[in-house]
């Protein structure tokens, strides 16, 4: 397949919310989309990194210079016959997932749309709808946070996942556990503790939680053992997962007993299919995580978690949580706890230029 013209779109995109984490605060993303055309047709995808370097390295700034310099160039004006070979040619270039994996997913749409079949298709999904919870960010008090629990439980969500950090923790636990004692509760640290806080960790056994998700170094799996053998509670890796070496070096340390699998986190479909891979290997589920996408990212999430080993409920909830207006132009909403996948060729949407246009920042394109 020949790839004629790549386009790149930065949009600036307030949240309805704000969403407070262990390492800060966020009121709205700065989104780059890569549109890749061919054979008269699009495949759409977009970057996850963040301004500055606060969840792994990669930054939108330093994303869209090798875009513009270095992988777009390699991409664009060839033929390609199949994503694993665009995701081959990028390989030699080191680290850097996410951007890489703006272009490989593209591609993913771009092929899949060619060849007239949804992407859960070609990545060997087995279902049509996927079960979804949410990621609830740090309140400003309990009452709060128990409120919002309880509303999104009414909402029919499968799981509830809370921020917690050093000094929000242990109360915020206690307080929704009480509260809603036979809902599925998971909480997320984002790295926010050291393995000299293990007591404090092991405190969170007594509520009954599905796993505790990446309590310490966001590069870490020697700690993450280490506090592992002191919890009752399984340990859920997220930033520290990269890859599938990594995942396996995860499961193989007893590091992790569940793993957070972000498809642009580890550099696209391809890789995201090989940690789902590994995982099932070790007998250990993986779930969808995200990354307050816009509904491009969210629709490829979606396609990736119709995959067999995605038993627990992922972060692929309703789009209308996050966003007034999305970028797509096809609603993405959850009921009853499930995500239906969205129909047609690819990943099932197409993009609200009108509004693109009202909230685009920046960009480029190249052709060849």
């Amino acid at each position: 397949m020949h790839i004629s013209e790549a386009e790149v779109v930065v949009v600036e995109l307030p949240l309805k919310f704000r969403f407070e984490t262990s390492f800060g605060v966020q009121t709205e993303r700065l989104v780059p989309l890569l549109v890749l055309r061919g054979e008269g047709l699009e495949g759409y995808a977009e970057g996850v990194m963040t301004r500055l370097p606060r969840y792994r390295e990669e930054t939108v700034a330093g994303a869209l210079d090798l875009l513009k310099n270095a992988f777009l160039p390699l991409v664009v004006g060839r033929d390609w016959p199949d994503p694993e070979a665009v995701a081959a040619a990028l390989a030699p270039f080191r680290g850097n997932p996410m951007a890489k994996a703006m272009v490989e997913m593209a591609f993913w749409d771009l092929w899949a749309r060619y060849h007239e079949e949804p992407l859960w298709r070609l990545l060997g999904g087995v279902r049509q709808k996927v079960p979804v919870g949410v990621s609830l960010g740090v309140q400003k008090d309990l009452r709060q946070t128990v409120e919002l629990v309880g509303k999104h439980l009414e909402e029919g969500y499968k799981r509830i996942k809370l921020k917690i950090k050093p000094g929000w923790d242990l109360q915020v636990v206690a307080a929704v556990r009480e509260a809603y004692p036979e809902a599925h509760l998971t909480v997320d640290a984002n790295s926010a503790y050291t393995l000299s806080q293990a007591r404090r960790l092991a405190a969170l056994d007594r509520y009954n939680l599905d796993y505790i998700e990446q309590p310490l170094a966001y590069d870490d799996i020697l700690d993450h053992a280490r506090l592992q053998g002191r919890l009752a509670t399984p340990i859920c890796l997220d930033e520290s997962i990269t890859s599938a070496r990594s995942a396996r070096q995860a499961l193989e340390s007893g590091a992790a007993g569940v793993i957070n699998v972000k498809v642009a986190r580890v550099g696209g479909h391809g890789e995201a299919r090989r940690v789902h891979d590994v995982a099932r290997a070790f007998d250990r589920p993986v779930w969808m995580g995200g990354m307050l996408e816009t509904g491009v990212g969210r629709a490829h999430n979606i396609h990736a978690a119709t995959l067999p080993g995605y038993v627990l409920p992922g972060d692929t909830s309703s789009a209308s949580r996050y966003w007034e207006k999305d970028v797509v132009n096809e609603p993405l909403e959850a009921a009853g706890g499930l995500m239906p996948v969205p129909a047609g060729p690819g990943i099932g949407v197409s993009l609200d230029w009108a509004y693109i246009d009202k909230v685009r920042t920046g960009g480029f394109s190249l052709s060849g």
